[in-house]
Formats: structure tokens, sequence, C-alpha cells
């Protein structure tokens, strides 16, 4: 639940970045990062088949590579559809990455029909994500795609 005035505050500094490409999505998680019901944010590539972790704020993960259809992520990008979980315990696919975590929105990065990577969050609390969420990280998903770097930047 995002307030609009942080909402604003952390498209603002996003946006008025000059970063590009990874510089980019770090800074985007740090400013996700400061809302207080985000306990994990991280951005995923995909590069073919596979989501492959890239930026990110919180714990460290096992989750480094996703296939596509696995888990909350892979289907997200399996369904090409924005996913909102309000208790991942209730998923039989669910890729548990802490023990703390009990809710998930993962919000798709396009470029066009282009499927670029996704950002993902997880939550400590039951239900710790709605619309506004959504709708923060697809405002912040649009300006990455817009300054998104190939996957040369990696080689």
């Amino acid at each position: 639940m995002v307030v609009a005035e942080q909402a604003e505050a952390i498209l603002q500094a996003i946006r008025s970045s000059d970063r590009r490409g990874r510089a980019l999505r770090e800074l985007a998680m740090t400013e996700l990062d400061r809302l207080e019901h985000f306990n994990w944010t991280g951005v995923y590539r995909l590069e073919g088949e596979t989501l492959i972790l890239d930026a990110y704020i919180g714990a460290e993960t096992d989750h480094t590579r996703i296939q596509v259809g696995v888990g909350v992520c892979g289907t997200a990008v399996a369904e090409n559809a924005n996913q909102i979980v309000a208790d991942v315990r209730e998923l039989s696919n669910y890729l548990a990455c802490s023990v703390q975590t009990r809710s998930e929105i993962v919000v798709l990065i396009r470029r066009g029909e282009k499927i670029l990577g996704q950002i993902d969050v997880d939550g400590h609390e039951v239900g710790a994500f709605d619309a506004s969420d959504e709708a923060l990280l697809e405002h912040v998903s649009a300006v990455l795609a817009e300054r998104w770097e190939d996957s040369s930047e990696w080689a």
C-alpha cells in the first residue's frame, strides 16, 4: 500500500537520474527499498527461458536463475502477466527465498511486446501488496525499459 507522496518521490529520484542499464536498476531498487513493506526488492532480467538475478536489495537468495514457468517469477513470464500473491504459503510452486516472506508481487518490464525482465518484491506480511504497489512498479518498470541496456553490458 503505497502512499501517493512516497510513490512520487521514488519516481522523481529514478526519472531525474542520468543512469542507464544496471546502474539505473540498482538506483531503482535502492529507492523502492525505502518502502517499509518492501522487504526484498530485485530485478530479474530475461535471457532466453531463464530469469537471471540482476540488481537487488535484501538478503542473499539461492534463486539467482529461475526457469520460465517456475515459481511466481517464472509464472509471470509464462502467463505474460503481473502477479500479486497475498499469501505465498498457498502456492504449490512457490520458490521460498526466506522463511519470513508471506507475500510477493512481480511486475514485468516490457519494451513493446518484448519482456526484458521483471521487478520482484517480497513482503513479510500476508496481503502486503495491492493495486497501488502494482501501479508504482509499472511506472518504475517503464523507466527501466526506456533505459535498459542489452545483454552486452554483462559480457
